[in-house]
């Protein structure tokens, strides 16, 4: 599937700065370094398709972007895949509640959603792949674990067939995973992620309460496929395990996403990963923070979202939304407010401002914007330099291209 318009990046002169990136899993920040090939393998979670673009996406597609951005700027290449997932309980009661078929409204939403990631100038994926289109290979990979002794079937009541659950403990009897090394949760929190996030942990017939399920039998009114386990539809991490390794190889540099992700999502992906291709599945783990609105988190289950689209519908500068959530780190949680989106229109206007008029020779600038991205995704301390260029009497020219290049803002409009 096409994923959206590729903005042009500019090309910067001066000197390339290795990327450090915090990493989830040794809680630290830590160097970035190239598979052994030069290259940096990205695969980034994508949307369920049934209400999108809100800022909490945007923060989100927007923080991996920085990620991309800092990486070129290293003269590092990404290869970068993200799934759609178009095949989900969230998207399937949507659609019943509002008498849509899921099949348009999935379509709907993903073309919203990739209209709004070219307005705010997000380079694309390479490898852009909706569920529905890989169903054959989600069910093959289940197969396969099931024949390796990582996946077994439970007596479903109501189903054509049984269900099929991933065995925790065989995978981690491998040595290559074990449950809550990446996301540091206490078993308490650990349950509670577990069933806030589709788990069943009391479900009768499960070896263990953290089981997940890989595959699920044929439901009346439910989507199904044809397979070998029998007729069903996938479970949801299992989709990433097979789209990430089919597209990026058996590991991954970087497994990435919202904070929410981290358990059970991240960790069953890379489980289910590893126990086929008996590898590590990803070297380093990278979360982005949430975002709130009007004091709650903002999600879609909640349905306190703030859209993209209707921002843009409203007048409203994509390249001012993108840096009302660039000015918050990445890796922070913070609220959306009409403030922070005024205060970051005035900002583009200064810059605006200091573009046209600049004519200062040197990368002076240039390389301070590249240390701060370089260290953890810093665009706030990005965001400051430019705020100091936009006010000088003689602003660097170089400075146009690096803060398209480093932020995505094109101010030569």
């Amino acid at each position: 599937m096409d994923s959206w318009p590729r903005p042009e990046v500019p090309e910067l002169e001066g000197r390339a700065v290795p990327v450090r990136l915090f990493d989830s899993a040794a809680d630290d920040v830590r160097p970035l370094e190239a598979d052994a090939d030069g290259r940096v393998r990205l695969y980034v979670c994508g949307i369920t398709p049934y209400d999108a673009t809100h800022l909490g996406h945007a923060a989100t597609y927007v923080a991996f972007d920085s990620l991309i951005r800092a990486l070129r700027q290293s003269g590092v290449e990404v290869e970068y895949a993200q799934n759609v997932t178009d095949v989900d309980d969230p998207l399937l009661e949507r659609a019943e509640k509002t008498g849509v078929a899921w099949e348009e409204l999935a379509e709907s939403q993903t073309d919203l959603f990739r209209g709004d990631m070219a307005a705010l100038r997000v380079i694309p994926p390479q490898s852009y792949v909706r569920v529905k289109d890989v169903v054959t290979e989600i069910a093959e990979f289940v197969d396969q674990l099931v024949a390796d002794g990582f996946g077994y079937t439970v007596p479903t009541l109501g189903a054509a067939g049984d269900d099929v659950y991933f065995d925790v403990t065989a995978a981690q009897n491998t040595g290559l995973y074990q449950l809550g090394a990446s996301s540091h949760y206490s078993p308490a929190r650990l349950a509670e992620a577990f069933e806030e996030f589709g788990g069943d942990p009391e479900r009768p017939g499960k070896r263990s309460p953290f089981d997940p399920l890989l595959w699920r039998a044929e439901r009346p009114g439910e989507p199904s496929w044809d397979a070998s386990v029998g007729r069903g539809r996938p479970g949801w991490h299992v989709e990433c395990a097979v789209i990430a390794t089919s597209e990026l190889g058996p590991q991954v540099t970087v497994q990435a996403g919202g904070r929410d992700l981290r358990f059970p999502h991240h960790e069953m992906t890379a489980a289910h990963a590893s126990a086929i291709t008996g590898k590590p599945f990803a070297r380093h783990f990278s979360h982005a923070g949430l975002v709130a609105y009007e004091g709650t988190k903002m999600s879609k289950s909640l349905g306190n979202l703030v859209l993209v689209s209707n921002l843009t519908a409203a007048g409203h500068d994509a390249r001012a939304v993108r840096l009302a959530v660039l000015c918050h780190h990445y890796r922070s949680d913070w609220e959306w407010t009409d403030a922070d989106l005024a205060n970051n229109e005035a900002r583009l206007e200064s810059w605006l401002a200091a573009a046209a008029r600049a004519t200062g020779a040197g990368n002076v600038v240039s390389d301070r914007m590249r240390e701060r991205i370089a260290n953890d995704l810093d665009t706030t301390g990005v965001i400051a330099i430019v705020d100091e260029w936009a006010a000088a009497e003689e602003p660097e020219a170089a400075v146009v291209d690096a803060v398209d290049a480093l932020l995505g803002i094109d101010l030569r409009g």
